[in-house]
């Protein structure tokens, strides 16, 4: 499981730094967290304690609280420039 994890989380780095599409780059944040969930439980069942199931419900926490705002985000900034490729965004200013 630990090696499946590190290819998720590694996916999700080369999606991140390769790709321009802003829902690409939000998808592959949300990869790499669900890899760190992967992770903890891994060695949750590992050690056989409850602290990484903790850790997971955190995770889980921040990933739906991330996905809210982020989505609001991608789809404020697509209806101002009709465009989701983010090198067309050079100025964020309220």
């Amino acid at each position: 499981m630990i090696f499946i994890s590190m290819a998720m989380f590694a996916i999700g780095i080369l999606g991140v730094l390769a790709m321009r599409n802003a829902l690409i780059f939000f998808l592959s944040i949300e990869l790499m967290l669900n890899a760190a969930n992967l992770l903890f439980v891994a060695f949750g069942r590992h050690w056989g304690n409850v602290t990484g199931l903790v850790w997971v419900f955190f995770v889980l926490v921040v990933a739906a609280a991330e996905a809210a705002v982020g989505l609001a985000i991608i789809i404020n900034l697509f209806r101002t420039k009709q465009v989701v490729d983010v090198d067309q965004y050079d100025e964020l200013r309220g």
